[in-house]
């Protein structure tokens, strides 16, 4: 077993802040992204056809790819500390919360990488500036909406979970390489960022990151 990956990566850093949080440890395949390994053709036919990483490789060589299927998958083997829930109530709220990280918040971060980034204005065919506005936008809204929902909870579903994991590694994207910040004044984000990321799952392969 092994874990293709790019460690400071917004959604490999999922995997890795999770494994860290259960204490197993997975051997390790460095992919630099930045030389664009991942869309080798050896990679894409013997890795993953989407050219994506995290991509964990089983003992019998067969993958799974997407960072949530990967934890799942561990979440599985080793249920403790459970990181998705006990039970049905919890499971059903740290779902809803990693969906709305991920829908409402990773996707209009990742809009604003791929269309206001210099960095990906060279792979890009035609980068569009109001699809990167309107995503800066969507995500300074979220900050709001995530602020006001943590007034009266340390982490986002209850409980340490990978809800919170998914929002630490979103925020620390958006915030580093897209220029994102949340405000000072919003004390209950920013509060939960410093517990979060505090967590000694978090230490390492910390991607720079710019707040508030």
């Amino acid at each position: 077993m092994k874990l293709h990956t790019f460690a400071t990566a917004p959604n490999p850093r999922r995997v890795h802040v999770f494994l860290a949080e259960k204490g197993i440890d997975v051997p390790l395949e460095h992919v630099d992204i930045m030389k664009r390994a991942n869309k080798a053709p050896d990679y894409l036919a013997n890795v993953d056809a989407t050219g994506r990483v995290p991509v964990l490789e089983l003992d019998d060589g067969s993958h799974i790819a997407e960072s949530i299927a990967i934890c799942r998958y561990f979440e599985a083997l080793h249920p403790e500390p459970p990181l998705f829930g006990r039970t049905p109530t919890e499971q059903g709220r740290i779902e809803m919360w990693v969906r709305r990280m991920e829908l409402d918040f990773m996707m209009p971060v990742g809009l604003a990488w791929v269309h206001g980034s210099p960095l990906t204005a060279a792979v890009m065919k035609e980068q569009i500036p109001a699809v990167a506005e309107q995503s800066r936008e969507r995500v300074r809204r979220f900050y709001t909406f995530l602020d006001r929902e943590l007034a009266d909870r340390e982490f986002v579903a209850g409980e340490f979970s990978m809800a919170d994991i998914v929002g630490l590694c979103t925020l620390e994207f958006a915030s580093g390489l897209n220029q994102l910040p949340t405000e000072p004044g919003q004390r209950n984000l920013n509060a939960w960022f410093e517990r979060v990321s505090g967590r000694p799952s978090a230490a390492e392969n910390r991607p720079p990151s710019r707040l508030g």
